[in-house]
């Protein structure tokens, strides 16, 4: 059975105002402090006003649900001893001004990117699969590009941006596609292709390293993995255990076609776009683009075709009926988006809305 382990990027804010709050480093060092200098979960990504926390490889699904639930309940408390509170939100509903890292390397991404650098306030969930070798790994990216955009709606989680209504359920997914190397990617065949991609682009000088290559599904520079990082992190956590249950899924979906000789679908990178547009404009709550023939349909169709693609592999993990009650309970109750609008229309204010999804981001995911 393959691993899966999680990256989360979660928002700091302001526990009175909700308030995004640059408080990475205090908060990184209370954990060090905590940990007595031993490695732990919790690391700075390239804004202030950010914490990200990667779990460990698991194969059980309620390991890591449990690992997660523990993760964000570690980052809470180390938020509260330096005044700061998180939450599992994709964007901030309220204005804010980013607050960039200090390091050379967010200095080299600010002086060459600008605004697309200082704008960049979003948090994304990255599920890494195991793979046995680089070669799987590409046919798997190779088979799985047409179902990542039904993981960005499933996990849509940002309708709101500098305390406006985007119009847009994952507008985090809009801001994320200004990077140049973000998005879709081509057919690659071989790993060999894979990786004299990722060196020209790296050849190009517009990237600093292997590390900014952000496709929307890669191989791991780090870890023997396949990293799907299309999703939005997620607002409870029950649907990030869903997004790395059906991601595992899809991995093993395309390696067993991949050794049984059956091509991917080549669809081009521009039907793609479309797709991830459609999904990040509506999420659940409209019309998706079908995965198989790239046409309009109800975005219950497209999910129950995911479910289906993925069937037999959520079976022989043990996932099949775990992964029948989340979407069930992800349809009925919707979105993180949906929820955050819902929110808005009860209490009236982004401030509440954010006040809420704190509380929510700390629940358990049981």
């Amino acid at each position: 059975m393959r691993s899966v382990g999680v990256e989360e990027e979660l928002l700091l804010v302001d526990p009175r105002t909700g308030e995004p709050q640059a408080l990475s480093t205090a908060v990184l060092a209370i954990a060090a402090r905590r940990n007595e200098g031993r490695a732990h979960a919790f690391t700075k990504e390239l804004q202030g006003q950010q914490l990200e926390f990667g779990t460990s490889p698991r194969t059980a699904m309620s390991d890591l649900a449990a690992e997660i639930e523990r993760c964000r309940g570690e980052a809470a408390r180390h938020a509260a001893e330096a005044g700061a509170a998180v939450v599992a939100l994709a964007t901030s509903p309220l204005p804010v001004a980013p607050a960039l890292n200090d390091g050379r390397r967010y200095r080299w991404i600010r002086e060459h990117f600008g605004l697309t650098a200082l704008e960049q306030l979003t948090c994304g969930c990255h599920v890494h699969v195991s793979v046995g070798s680089d070669e799987e790994g590409v046919a798997v990216l190779d088979r799985i590009r047409p179902w990542l955009s039904v993981l960005l709606a499933l996990s849509a989680n940002s309708p709101f941006w500098q305390g406006h209504d985007s119009g847009y359920s994952s507008y985090r997914s809009r801001v994320w596609g200004r990077w140049p190397s973000a998005g879709p990617v081509e057919l690659f065949g071989s790993a060999d292709r894979y990786h004299q991609q990722v060196s020209d682009l790296v050849s190009t000088g517009v990237l600093q390293d292997e590390g900014m290559v952000y496709f929307d599904a890669r191989l791991s520079h780090t870890y023997p993995t396949v990293e799907i990082r299309a999703a939005d992190v997620c607002l409870d956590a029950s649907t990030t255990v869903l997004v790395a249950i059906l991601a595992r899924a899809l991995v093993d979906t395309a390696a067993r076609e991949w050794r049984e000789g059956e091509p991917p679908a080549r669809h081009p990178i521009g039907l793609l776009r479309a797709a991830a547009w459609r999904a990040g404009r509506s999420g659940l709550d409209d019309e998706l683009l079908h995965p198989l023939t790239m046409r309009p349909a109800p975005a219950e169709r497209v999910v129950q075709a995911l479910l289906g693609h993925v069937e037999a592999a959520l079976d022989d993990n043990g996932d099949l009926a775990h992964a029948h009650k989340a979407l069930a309970d992800l349809m009925g109750g919707g979105t993180g988006a949906h929820v955050q609008r819902d929110l808005l229309r009860r209490y009236g204010t982004l401030r509440a809305v954010v006040a809420e999804c704190v509380r929510r981001t700390q629940e358990g995911v049981g």
